[in-house]
């Protein structure tokens, strides 16, 4: 490394990460002024004649695409390890919604932080969120230097009044994530699910998302009992409902999709939209079925992955998703060979960096240098007979040892700037909201 750790972190030029792993081949990755990786070069000899302000030396790592979480409240990070174990409607009843409502806008933030922590060290660089007091997340986003599409959780539960009151908070999102002026974040319209969202909520956030040309997050068919009271209350499955509203389009992330059928996933896939697999949060959830990756696969639907939040998971580390995702798969489905580790790391990070229009998510030249340095000496790379494969079957977040965004460095060598004022932070608001709820009674 050319240059001191402030440097480094501040850098605004150039740099180069020379030598590095990739494919299996010693390369040079130079990244230009504007954050866009300008050449991806194989060495032929001792190094390519690449000049940079700054150099990172990747002769002991593997350079992969930064990975793209698509599903998340991140927030709850300050709920983690809150409530474990419990039926799932006892879990949100008795639990989290009681604690919930007491959440606070600096609890968001603070979450947040603690959230963009845990997803840098683990090799994130892009997050799908949807939560409440949102305008707080994005300043904790802004000020982590991570990418964010962010939405305000919209449920109306039939009510004109509570419609009209989330349509404001969505507005008022909008307006202010468009007033910061941070391409790295984005907004989003967040209708929660068919039943907790009216079709006149879920329409105006239809047409709301159109006019403004912005995404769609919603949580789709996680259970069965979300698909059976759909059809015996509307006639259709969740799916038909939310494309009735016009909320399945290619700007649309569904999340979870483990109770789809075939019709279900030629739908989806018919409308680009692109599917969220939750396998940790789903499986600890106990939802009973994993999503048909196969069957989205054949439609043509393109599907991601996402850890969900931390209340449900309890982890924010997408390898551990990787690998959840693929073993799942095979088990449930009785197949060996479905999801295999090279589509698990695609799902990872070019399939998510379609979802939410952050780029091709590959290591390429006019590509944003989003790039993990992977340690290719940690006990997980040794040996190293098929890279994807330890990534994906071997490794944990813990291999990381360095992050890029955009071409800003936001964590060298294990550093992360101000992770001890965060750690703090957010422990002591994960402390003052448990006693509040535990004031309230």
């Amino acid at each position: 490394m050319s240059g001191d750790m402030d440097e480094i972190f501040a850098a605004k030029g150039s740099i180069l990460i020379a030598g590095v792993l990739i494919n299996g081949k010693e390369t040079d990755i130079a990244i230009d002024e504007t954050g866009t990786i300008a050449s991806v070069e194989e060495r032929t000899g001792r190094r390519t004649g690449i000049d940079a302000d700054i150099v990172i030396d990747g002769s002991e790592r593997i350079a992969i695409p930064g990975f793209v979480n698509t599903h998340t409240h991140a927030a709850m990070t300050l709920l983690r390890g809150y409530a474990d174990d419990m039926p799932l409607q006892d879990w949100l009843t008795q639990q989290i919604w009681p604690l919930e409502a007491h959440l606070s806008g600096g609890d968001i933030y603070w979450g947040t932080k603690l959230a963009c922590l845990e997803m840098i060290r683990s090799g994130t660089i892009a997050f799908n969120d949807m939560y409440f007091f949102m305008e707080r997340a994005a300043e904790a986003v802004d000020e982590m230097g991570i990418r964010a599409t962010l939405a305000h959780g919209f449920i109306d539960l039939g009510s004109e009044e509570k419609r009209e009151a989330e349509i404001r908070a969505t507005e008022a999102l909008f307006a202010h994530i468009r007033s910061m002026g941070n391409p790295r974040i984005k907004a989003a319209v967040g209708p929660h699910a068919v039943y907790t969202v009216s079709p006149g909520g879920l329409a105006w956030c239809a047409e709301y998302a159109a006019e403004q040309d912005i995404g769609i997050h919603v949580h789709v068919s996680e259970t069965w009992q979300e698909v059976a009271d759909c059809v015996a209350q509307t006639g259709r499955r969740p799916p038909q409902v939310l494309d009735a509203c016009g909320c399945l389009t290619p700007r649309t992330v569904a999340a979870h999709g483990c109770w789809l059928d075939r019709a279900d996933c030629a739908l989806l896939g018919e409308r680009g939209v692109s599917v969220s697999h939750n396998p940790a949060s789903n499986m600890k959830l106990a939802v009973n079925r994993a999503m048909p990756y196969h069957w989205l696969k054949e439609a043509g639907a393109n599907v991601t992955l996402g850890t969900d939040g931390c209340a449900s998971n309890n982890s924010l580390d997408i390898f551990e998703e990787m690998k959840f995702a693929s073993l799942l798969q095979k088990f449930a489905w009785n197949s060996q060979t479905l999801l295999p580790a090279d589509e698990a790391i695609a799902m990872a990070t070019s399939a998510g960096a379609h979802a939410l229009g952050t780029g091709p998510g590959l290591l390429a030249a006019t590509a944003p240098a989003d790039i993990v340095l992977v340690d290719r000496r940690a006990v997980c790379n040794v040996p190293l007979h098929h890279t994807d494969s330890n990534i994906v079957y071997a490794c944990s977040g813990a291999a990381v040892r360095t992050v890029l965004c955009s071409g800003r460095v936001v964590m060298f060598e294990r550093v992360v700037p101000g992770e001890e004022a965060i750690l703090a932070g957010a422990a002591e608001a994960a402390a003052a909201l448990v006693r509040r709820r535990e004031e309230a009674g």
